[in-house]
């Protein structure tokens, strides 16, 4: 019997399409060939790395002791449970963060660019997850998800996302859990015609003014300039979207269970419910593979944004930046009790992957999760703390601490796309794969 094609559809009654299961006349190579996905996280300010003169080492987020030997802080001990599913990764940096101002650490964390070169011809380069989207978005609905704790774009050196486009352009991000829904599981017919109707509208009115003002747009500022090639940026990128989603609305997506999620959660309200309710989102988007590319920025860098404020609302004394800045033994534990809250709601997110299953294991186990910061403690941005989860079936083996002084964090993510089986020769800066570690590429 010849085997059938994996997106083989039956058509029927009016024109209506069914989607085939996996079935074993597709084949056992295609039926267990599972997704590839990449998810990367992202926090501002660093993490607590207690000084040694406080004597509370067992506050570090990085390991005291290196290999698999080590132990998880009191900081990362949420994350126990899944030792054999993720490692830890230091000595890491971008050589361009060193000579760079050190405030501008999120805008090249996926990027590694020479941002402080100022003849460079681009603004940014392209990012990690972009260059994951480009070799993953034939296969699925959407070729990328962008979210933030804020939206939008921010600015140099206050970003408001940490993605960046093949042009190198800032990917505005999304932080409402509403709309995120909406643009991953409502695919209806009528929604796109109307989000078809009102993306013209706004492209017509943006080329209307571009075309009458061309003479004017000499004139503009550097910053006005900015702003509007901000905007066609982010007409661009949701048209791509609304084209991409077009050509599957005629397949269903996988029938899932919604009902644990609060569409009303607010980046303004309570922390744990917020993030939780996005790593639900993902986690969905990912096992109905409606897309393979993910980026959320979980804080903004230098106190800027919302979530500055969610270590008061924590019952902590001081803001996430000033808790950055803490010299004294009792802030330190402070930022290093931040540090434990986030990876409550890493913990969290891996044991939702790991509910969710593929033909073979879980979506974590395909799926390679990039947890980081672009700076280790208060704007230093070498050895960056780095972990990396996931990926058991793209060969990567878990459950230690590797450390290697000076290594480029760009070799990482060489290894991450070879891992995802994207054979690029290089990435920004990289020097090439990294060797002897917890990758098997």
């Amino acid at each position: 019997m010849a085997q059938l094609h994996r997106r083989t559809v039956l058509k029927g009654v009016a024109g209506a399409t069914l989607v085939l299961p996996l079935l074993e006349a597709m084949g056992k190579e295609v039926a267990e060939k599972n997704p590839r996905r990449f998810c990367a996280l992202y926090t501002a300010n660093g993490m607590s790395l207690p000084q040694k003169k406080h004597a509370v080492g067992e506050w570090s987020w990085f390991p005291t002791k290196k290999g698999k030997d080590f132990s998880f802080g009191k900081s990362t001990k949420p994350l126990a449970p899944f030792r054999k599913q993720l490692s830890f990764l230091g000595g890491l940096h971008h050589p361009n963060g060193t000579k760079a101002d050190p405030h501008i650490c999120s805008d090249m964390w996926l990027t590694g660019a020479e941002l402080h070169n100022p003849n460079r011809r681009k603004f940014n380069s392209v990012g990690l997850d972009q260059v994951v989207a480009q070799h993953t978005k034939q296969h699925c609905r959407q070729p990328s998800l962008v979210l933030s704790i804020d939206a939008g774009v921010g600015f140099l050196s206050r970003t408001g996302t940490i993605s960046y486009n093949t042009e190198g352009k800032p990917i505005p991000a999304e932080n409402n859990p509403r709309r995120v829904f909406d643009r991953l599981f409502r695919t209806d017919q009528a929604t796109m015609t109307s989000q078809r109707k009102r993306l013209k509208k706004r492209i017509t009115l943006v080329n209307a003014v571009l075309e009458s003002a061309k003479s004017l747009n000499r004139k503009l500022g550097q910053s006005d300039r900015q702003k509007m090639d901000q905007y066609l940026t982010s007409l661009n990128e949701l048209e791509s979207r609304l084209i991409a989603s077009e050509k599957w609305i005629n397949i269903p997506i996988k029938k899932q269970n919604y009902g644990h999620l609060n569409l009303s959660a607010s980046s303004e309200g309570e922390p744990r419910e917020y993030y939780r309710n996005m790593f639900d989102l993902i986690a969905l988007a990912f096992d109905a593979d409606v897309t393979r590319s993910v980026a959320f920025m979980l804080n903004r860098e230098d106190g800027m944004g919302i979530s500055d404020t969610f270590p008061l609302k924590l019952g902590l004394k001081r803001t996430h930046h000033s808790l950055s800045h803490a010299y004294d033994k009792n802030g330190q534990i402070e930022f290093a009790k931040y540090d434990r809250f986030l990876s409550e709601q890493l913990a969290y997110f891996f044991k939702r992957l790991n509910q969710h299953k593929d033909a073979n294991g879980s979506v974590l186990d395909n799926s390679i999760v990039l947890f980081g910061s672009g700076a280790s403690t208060t704007h230093n941005p070498t050895n960056l703390p780095t972990m990396v989860a996931g990926g058991a079936n793209m060969g990567l083996k878990h459950g230690t601490y590797w450390h290697k002084d000076k290594t480029q964090l760009s070799n990482v993510y060489l290894s991450i796309l070879h891992s995802l089986g994207i054979k690029q020769q290089s990435f920004a800066d990289s020097t090439g794969v990294l060797r002897n570690s917890i990758f098997s590429v």
